[in-house]
């Protein structure tokens, strides 16, 4: 598949994704295409056509359903990944038998609708902050069974991405020092079968928790749902330690505050709504006769 553009973002590797993908095929033609079944023999082309402006997601991963049909599939992306569509733009030609071409629409489709629609609002919250020095990250709030690939997307609209699981670092959370009795002893308790080199980030919701995170020797911290005036105040705190541990902000960021949290200083601004609020990006494909 050619991409005419010089911008590349990597997906995760097909023998993770090749399972999903066929999962999802196997909820979508059952027993087989009833329809198409007459057809599905013959030469066919296509195209897909924008109905939307938007960035653009995961149109490898679309090809890729279409050639775990039929390997012999031509799938030509017109743009890359990341780039920027106009409504009645055409984004991918297609060649294969008809059977294969419907057979494999709507789940190529309806993937790449999702993952578009998520790099399109996270490109939004970053250029929101675009500027400046935070970095927007996003959270583990993705849909069951298209986490690697929400994230992939979030990278694709201009986010870092946070912890894909539970296991890529150690993050102390609120019910965590509610269990534990407090921020010292929850660190204490966890660092005694922490693995390394895993990071420590601890949410904090007041100063009184930043100091003793501070204290603890915390690598992030986290500041969690606070007013602008105690986040800045935290800020400020933490910049004057020596070795200062990362700052991240989270909680309740939309379009219209995530430029004044990322004024007040912090080093990445953490967000679900890029993923959990993001539209589909309308797509469609048409059969060339």
């Amino acid at each position: 598949m050619s991409t005419p553009s010089p911008h590349f973002f990597s997906l995760p590797p097909w023998l993770l994704l090749d399972p999903l993908l066929l999962a999802w095929l196997h909820e979508d033609l059952g027993r087989g295409d009833a329809t198409s079944v007459a057809f599905s023999a013959l030469p066919a082309r296509a195209l897909w056509r924008t109905k939307a402006p938007g960035v653009l997601a995961g149109l490898p991963a679309g090809a890729r359903v279409f050639q775990l049909l039929e390997p012999e599939v031509n799938f030509t992306a017109l743009m890359a990944e990341g780039e920027t569509c106009s409504p009645g733009q055409e984004i991918a030609h297609l060649e294969g038998t008809l059977g294969t071409l419907l057979m494999g629409e709507r789940v190529a489709l309806n993937l790449v609708m999702r993952l578009s629609g998520v790099a399109t609002l996270t490109r939004a919250y970053a250029e929101a902050i675009g500027d400046l020095p935070a970095r927007l990250v996003d959270t583990r709030k993705t849909t069951p069974g298209l986490r690697v690939l929400e994230k992939y997307a979030s990278r694709v609209g201009g986010a870092l991405n946070h912890r894909l699981g539970l296991d890529d670092a150690v993050m102390i959370k609120d019910n965590h020092i509610a269990a534990a009795g407090s921020i010292t002893a929850a660190i204490a308790q966890v660092r005694r079968q922490m693995p390394y080199p895993l990071t420590l980030e601890v949410e904090t919701e007041n100063l009184s928790q930043v100091a003793e995170a501070l204290d603890q020797g915390a690598d992030i911290i986290m500041l969690d749902n606070m007013p602008l005036e105690t986040m800045t105040q935290a800020v400020e705190l933490i910049r004057r330690t020596t070795g200062h541990p990362k700052i991240e902000a989270s909680g309740n960021i939309t379009l219209s505050t995530i430029r004044a949290v990322a004024q007040t200083g912090v080093d990445y601004i953490s967000t679900s709504a890029p993923i959990t609020q993001a539209p589909w990006l309308d797509l469609s494909m048409r059969v060339l006769t």
